[in-house]
């Protein structure tokens, strides 16, 4: 996980060097297994010079031979998901002008899909496209407004809409992870089912987590004061007792602050992508600028699988240098021919 208050030299950087042309890629075999590694720093600085012979990649504890390696600047196709529930509700205009600031660094090879959802999950246009006045516009027009919050179904569907396609795929998802639904809603969807769906589609997802704001209405007791001696009855009751007096209630209204669901950083952790806590200190520029900057210098590792069994296996990925921390995908499934 990443808590995030970067300063902003990092983001003018990041924002140079993401927008920057891209050079061109290559494609690999169908055969491939593909694997987006983001190699940081203890300081958590990005690390981008590392060689093939740095990386050790074990597939259900084997070693396997890399086919493919590069860290050359790499285009994606992407999902910016955003979450238009009530709990987000104080967030949405950060939110917007965030995303603008993230397609208009996008580079000329990058495609994107614009989503929100509430009591329904609209994602647009119908093609994922590298035109910032058509996404700029479903930014300032297209939203949805205030409802539900169906956020594994969201990411369900945006991953859906990537499966199509090839190459690096991303679901960008800003959200508390508080999943709700209505009754007319779309139907929930499982989070393991989700992280299974991830691995089969090759998909990474990165999240952004609000932490979760609730309003709550509850009574509170309230203790009278002494009955006025006029009304206290007389004759006293059987015993000599005075009347005890009833306690009362009163409605008040609190509002409670909880940290965002912890299966976003799950999911994200699980499938190679990246986990952003959004600190009330935090810049969401920054956090745009750092997240495109992962995507398009990551290093691009890529093996032929000696076993299409059809199962899932377990990925390992290291580094040799001391000090560095590797973030990958864990798993991929061994598709039959």
């Amino acid at each position: 996980m990443i808590r995030v208050g970067l300063a902003g030299a990092l983001a003018a950087a990041a924002v140079a060097l993401v927008t920057a042309q891209a050079p061109p890629t290559f494609r690999a075999g169908a055969d491939l297994v593909s694997i987006y590694a983001t190699v940081t720093d203890r300081a958590g600085r990005l690390v981008t010079d590392l060689t093939r012979d740095d990386f050790e990649v074990r597939d259900n504890g084997r070693r396997q031979p890399l086919t493919v390696f590069t860290n050359d600047l790499q285009p994606f196709s992407a999902v910016v998901m955003i979450d238009r529930s009530g709990s987000m509700a104080g967030h949405f205009e950060l939110v917007r002008e965030a995303a603008a600031t993230f397609v208009h660094h996008l580079l000329a090879g990058d495609r994107l899909r614009i989503g929100s959802f509430s009591q329904d999950i609209v994602i647009s246009p119908d093609t994922f496209t590298s035109d910032r006045d058509v996404l700029l516009g479903i930014l300032r027009e297209e939203l949805q407004d205030v409802g539900g919050s169906p956020v594994w179904a969201a990411i369900d569907r945006s991953i859906a809409a990537l499966a199509a396609g090839s190459g690096r795929r991303v679901v960008l998802i800003f959200s508390d992870g508080d999943d709700t639904r209505s009754d007319k809603g779309p139907a929930p969807v499982d989070l393991d089912r989700l992280i299974r769906r991830a691995h089969e589609h090759d998909v990474m997802v990165y999240a952004i987590g609000f932490n979760i704001v609730e309003t709550q209405r509850m009574a509170v007791p309230v203790r009278p004061g002494p009955l006025p001696p006029i009304l206290v009855p007389r004759p006293f009751p059987p015993g000599g007792r005075r009347p005890i007096a009833q306690w009362g209630t009163r409605s008040v209204t609190r509002t409670i602050t909880k940290p965002p669901h912890p299966g976003l950083e799950k999911l994200a952790g699980e499938s190679g992508g990246g986990y952003f806590a959004m600190s009330s200190s935090g810049s969401l520029d920054a956090i745009f600028a750092r997240v495109a900057e992962e995507l398009h210098r990551q290093y691009w590792l890529g093996f032929t699988p000696s076993s299409r069994d059809g199962k899932t296996h377990r990925l390992e990925v290291k580094v040799r240098r001391s000090g560095l921390t590797v973030r990958a995908r864990r798993d991929y499934v061994a598709a039959e021919r």
